[in-house]
């Protein structure tokens, strides 16, 4: 039989993840940074008007680069906690991590250009 949903303890989730998105603006640095790009698309986006399916693909994008960033803030807070000293292994675990965030990153720059700079030319 299906429980019923617990509408007070998703509240709760709720609550708890929108205090970790502000946590990871309001702490971690790179994090900063790519509000402010994504702000900056926004405005441009609204400047070109970007079709529906440009402004998914950019919603897309920058919700997988803000997504790669939490994963990878967690990964090195939990690795800082299980091995406060240097450890070469956990040195990879994070390099890796962060790998992940430039990889989508650079993903996000090369649609961002596919969309943007053909407007952009169109305007010169």
């Amino acid at each position: 039989m299906k429980q019923p949903v617990n509408i007070r303890k998703a509240l709760r989730s709720f609550r708890f993840a929108g205090f970790g998105i502000f946590s990871l603006f309001r702490h971690e640095n790179n994090a900063r940074i790519h509000l402010i790009a994504a702000l900056l698309v926004v405005a441009l986006g609204i400047l070109l008007r970007l079709s529906n399916l440009e402004w998914c693909l950019v919603v897309i994008q920058v919700g997988l680069v803000w997504a790669a960033e939490a994963f990878n803030t967690s990964i090195e807070k939990l690795a800082d906690v299980v091995s406060p000293e240097y450890h070469p292994t956990i040195k990879v675990v994070k390099d890796l991590a962060a790998a992940g965030v430039l990889i989508l990153s650079l993903s996000a720059v090369i649609i961002g250009g596919i969309i943007f700079i053909p407007k952009l030319l169109a305007l010169v």
